[in-house]
């Protein structure tokens, strides 16, 4: 199979040009994702896979007898870029970085064990090559904790001006009730009472629109509820007055594409505030799901992450890994399932403290 990129300004133009070019039987989506480019445009990155024959014939314009009849030129190109590949890796090695110590041995598979990435923590070793801290775990473990705290990223809170945050988020990672511990918390618990308004755009969930009507009216808060990204648009221009306005949506599983190219729709609207949209991500976060949640959540325009499930894990290294590899900065810790008080603004030093203790313990 042969990969290539496809290039546009939303993940929908992007695919529809590789099926375009190679239409829907044999094309295979590997990896969708949105990057900024240098110029500060986001633009949507999606790569896809096809047969080697499918791929000569329709990008070098060669004649196929059959369906996918190999030529031997073909299989001579075939044959080229395996070489290639090979050489690539065999140079890697040449050019690595030196063997390493004992001790970098021991605490690299300590941090590994607790969920840092080994590209990540490789990154960061092959530059103390020579120095003394390679000698000394305790040194190492600190270097390499400095590292962590100097990568993370913390989104401070600002109400300065009128909001409009949105939560997004795979199912099952407490979104609705993280909605209502902000409500309560920008509501009751600030230096002054905020005008707080809910908007749910959940019509996929049995009982979402009910659940988050009853926290509103236990907190005397307004909640609507809106189908379409053109009801959403009218509803942010009628609560004008609202300092704040906080919106659900729907859990979405990475894979589920009908609610992602819905939730699009709301996030493209062109509303009178600028919408800001966070991540909800539980604690409890798989490492193997990582990669999936941050590919096809990216295309959000991700402004921030909120951290919930603090209370379900000991067990922080894969989450702090998730931040260290995407770099996104995180703006809440949902620490229990008390609302609003168990709600954090979030913080380095928490976040740390916890998985230092997780590292001592190894």
């Amino acid at each position: 199979m042969i990969k290539e990129t496809f290039v546009a300004s939303t993940p929908k133009g992007a695919y529809e040009q590789a099926v375009e070019k190679y239409g829907t039987e044999d094309l295979e989506i590997v990896s969708a994702k949105q990057l900024r480019y240098d110029d500060g445009e986001l633009r949507a990155e999606v790569v896809i896979a096809v047969p080697k024959a499918l791929f000569m014939e329709r990008s070098f314009g060669k004649p196929l007898p059959a369906k996918y009849r190999h030529s031997e030129e073909e299989q001579m190109l075939g044959e080229i870029g395996e070489l290639k590949a090979q050489l690539e890796e065999m140079k890697e090695e040449i050019l690595g970085v030196s063997p390493l110590t004992p001790v970098e041995e021991k605490v690299r598979t300590l941090f590994i064990k607790k969920g840092i990435s080994p590209a990540w923590l490789d990154g960061v070793l092959e530059n103390l090559v020579g120095t003394p801290l390679v000698g000394d775990a305790s040194l190492l473990v600190s270097y390499l904790l400095e590292e962590i705290d100097e990568t993370l990223q913390v989104r401070q809170e600002d109400l300065s001006k009128p909001k409009l945050i949105m939560l997004v988020g795979p199912t099952g990672v407490g979104k609705t009730t993280t909605i209502a511990k902000l409500a309560a918390r920008y509501a009751y618990l600030l230096d002054r009472p905020y005008k707080v308004a809910l908007i749910n755009l959940d019509t996929f969930k049995v009982g979402a629109i009910e659940q988050l009507g009853h926290y509103a009216e236990i907190m005397q808060i307004d909640h609507y509820a809106v189908s379409t990204p053109e009801d959403f648009k009218e509803k942010i221009e009628a609560l004008e007055s609202f300092d704040i306005i906080l919106v659900d949506t729907a859990g979405m599983s990475p894979y589920d594409t009908q609610k992602f190219i819905k939730t699009v729709g709301f996030v493209q609207s062109e509303t009178v505030r600028e919408l800001e949209v966070h991540l909800t991500l539980s604690a409890t976060v798989k490492y193997e799901d990582m990669d999936d949640i941050y590919q096809n959540f990216s295309f959000l325009n991700l402004d921030a992450v909120i951290v919930s499930k603090f209370d379900e894990t000991k067990h922080l290294g894969t989450l702090l890994n998730f931040m260290l590899l995407y770099k996104l900065p995180m703006s809440y810790f949902s620490i229990g399932q008390e609302v609003p008080d168990d709600l954090l603004v979030a913080s380095k030093e928490y976040l740390l403290e916890r998985f230092i203790g997780d590292v001592h313990a190894g």
